[in-house]
């Protein structure tokens, strides 16, 4: 270790230097300037021969430098923290000091035997900027050797995306970490303006097509995104494939909502992930409202255990509900949830393991409880499982549907909100036709009971959104084992594409709607641009940095279809509350003959004919027409 650092070590290792220390080293730094200015005047020789004298003269000049000193705090900080502030409180304290001594001489410089007659105005003018000049070097070399001695050599080097948008900001704030998390090397910014200039002692560079070079040039490991760049980047994919290419990792920061970009506060900045680079833009929902609604209500939550289900039950409890009934059959997944719901000592939680099929079960939880609120969101989701085995799915989805909204309307809950799929839309395989009829049953007795035909108030709301992003079976975890394992990663078709959300995006406009909505209507989310399943296993592979991990194509597989779509062509809709949510205008159903219809599938599901009840449910849904599946013989009769 260089004798440097032996210093730096053992200086930084003290909390603070003493206050009283730094005011006498800036009192040596007068004197010293003094003399050599008065040396400079008259010869060094004639000073030395009035020394003392000339001492007892600086000591008067120094006491109005010492009291603008304290007027403006020029000791409240720490030396090594010293900002641009703080330098400019020693300019203003000094040139206070400066023009206080100089007028003092001027009204003492007619008395006789005036010790202060031998000294001009220049040179306490000259003191004064020396003083100054010597007093900012001094904390300038301070803070670059304690930036130095703390910059590690494993701290990566970074840029900065963005300047005028928050990009300053944070770079100001990771310079202010110790110890160094990032080293800052330059900024890329699109305003042609800043084009290669220099900002903050780093260059400024254009997202051009060189950028990748630059970043390798320049040994860049990090490129840093500000809150209110996040949508901008996500959408210019070009510059995150130049940036991945480059072996640079990318790290985002917490939305502006989040973190201030005007605080001290550091921005918390997380690597992302591939989901974050989504092409989408930020869900805003209307918190308060749904906070006010919710709030010192009886709650029950279906499928509390699962991906969707846990997040509303997080997002719920939030809100301050009287009290939530959580039902899930997967006893370890809903054992952590009840342990989650410890931290809400106000709220009254039944975290019960059950399913919801158990419909005497289910009606002895709402004569207790009375929900006012019920957000079913239990159902088996995974269309290969579910074309394997159609009555379960029949059981599970449609009679557990069937047995909570008749619970509903019996003990008059306030409200049902059902969380269906865009498989729903033109069905192509069993999973999506089983929350079509769910669909068909919750809206027609929402129908039955605005006619007077089903006595009951209870309002049946239904959300339809496509694949959610880290959901329990999600394609990215799978990507992720197999990148893991050296590929290959397998696609079913070159072709296909999904749509895709954030869980917690979804549950709140899940809420939203629930909260917002009339009764009767179906809500299909906007999830904005689709996106083609190959090309995000390619990026994830880029992401990854792993090589040599080769796409296998394997097929379609039973019932999957190449698009998906939250609205059928033969649908119309409507707008809604929210500028993500339309309105579905489907066909409508009477519910006496819908209610005998699912009646009939579901006696049948029991008897677990499996063609039989496919033949159903295609009756039912007309629309359903199998994809690649065994159940495509029915289409031909």
């Amino acid at each position: 270790m260089s004798k440097l650092h032996v210093l730096t070590d053992w200086y930084f290792s003290k909390k603070a230097a003493p206050y009283w220390l730094i005011v006498l080293m800036d009192c040596f730094f007068y004197y010293l300037v003094w003399l050599f200015i008065y040396g400079f005047f008259i010869g060094f020789h004639a000073t030395l021969d009035t020394f003392w004298p000339l001492v007892a003269v600086i000591t008067i000049y120094l006491l109005p430098q010492l009291i603008f000193f304290k007027l403006f705090h020029t000791y409240s900080v720490v030396v090594r923290y010293s900002s641009f502030v703080d330098l400019l409180r020693i300019v203003y304290a000094v040139a206070c000091g400066t023009i206080v001594a100089i007028l003092l001489h001027f009204l003492t410089n007619m008395a006789p035997h005036n010790i202060l007659a031998d000294t001009r105005s220049v040179q306490i003018l000259v003191a004064g900027i020396g003083l100054a000049a010597m007093m900012i070097f001094t904390r300038v070399l301070v803070k670059y050797l304690y930036d130095t001695a703390y910059l590690s050599d494993e701290a990566p080097r970074a840029f900065i995306y963005g300047v005028k948008e928050g990009g300053v900001a944070i770079a100001k704030s990771i310079r202010s970490e110790k110890p160094a998390k990032f080293i800052l090397k330059g900024f890329i910014s699109h305003d042609p303006s800043l084009g290669y200039t220099n900002l903050s002692g780093v260059k400024v560079y254009q997202p051009d097509d060189s950028i990748t070079d630059v970043l390798r040039k320049n040994k860049i490991k990090a490129v840093l995104i500000p809150p209110s760049r996040n949508e901008d980047f996500r959408r210019n994919q070009k510059l995150q494939d130049n940036i991945i290419a480059a072996g640079a990792k990318i790290y985002m920061a917490a939305e502006a909502s989040e973190w201030n970009p005007g605080s001290d506060n550091a921005p918390h900045l997380k690597e992302v992930r591939i989901e974050d680079l989504l092409p989408r833009e930020q869900v805003k929902v209307d918190m308060t409202s749904m906070a006010e609604e919710l709030r010192g209500k009886r709650i029950l939550i279906t499928g509390s255990a699962g991906s969707i289900g846990s997040e509303i039950v997080r997002q719920v409890a939030s809100f301050g509900p009287a009290a939530m009934v959580l039902i899930d059959q997967a006893e370890s997944p809903q054992h952590d949830i009840r342990l989650q719901m410890a931290a809400y000592p106000d709220i009254k939680v039944e975290t019960i393991v059950t399913s919801v099929c158990h419909s005497s079960r289910i009606d002895k939880l709402f004569a207790e409880f009375r929900p006012e609120y019920v957000f079913h969101a239990a159902a088996y989701k995974h269309v290969p499982m579910m074309e394997d085995n159609p009555t379960e799915a029949i059981l599970n989805n449609v009679y557990s549907t069937k047995v909570l909204a008749d619970a509903s309307v019996k003990y008059g809950t306030r409200k049902f909100v059902m969380i269906s799929t865009d498989k729903a839309v033109n069905p192509t395989n069993v999973m999506g036709c089983s929350k079509r009829i769910c669909e068909i049953y919750v809206q027609s007795l929402n129908k039955a009971e605005e006619d007077g035909k089903v006595k009951g108030s209870t309002q049946f709301i239904t959300t339809r959104f496509g694949n959610v992003l880290g959901s329990n079976g999600s394609v990215i975890p799978i990507f992720e084992r197999q990148i893991r394992e050296g590929g290959p990663v397998t696609v079913t078709d070159p072709n296909i594409v999904r749509f895709f959300m954030l869980i917690p995006e979804a549950c709140k406009l899940v809420l939203e709607a629930g909260v917002k909505g009339h009764g009767g209507e179906i809500f299909a989310f906007d999830m904005g641009e689709p996106v083609r399943i190959a090309d995000l296993a390619k990026r994830l592979i880029l992401l990854s940095g792993a090589k040599d991990v080769k796409i296998e194509y394997t097929g379609l597989r039973d019932g999957e279809k190449l698009y998906e779509e939250v609205i059928s062509k033969a649908e119309d809709s409507l707008p809604s509350f929210h500028e993500k949510i339309r309105i579905a205008r489907v066909r409508e159903y009477d519910f006496a003959e819908a209610s005998r219809q699912v009646e009939e599938l579901i006696a049948t599901a029991k008897t677990y004919d499996e063609m039989a009840t496919v033949k159903i449910m295609k009756q039912i849904v007309p629309e359903y027409i199998s994809n690649n599946s065994v159940y495509s013989v029915l289409d031909k009769k």
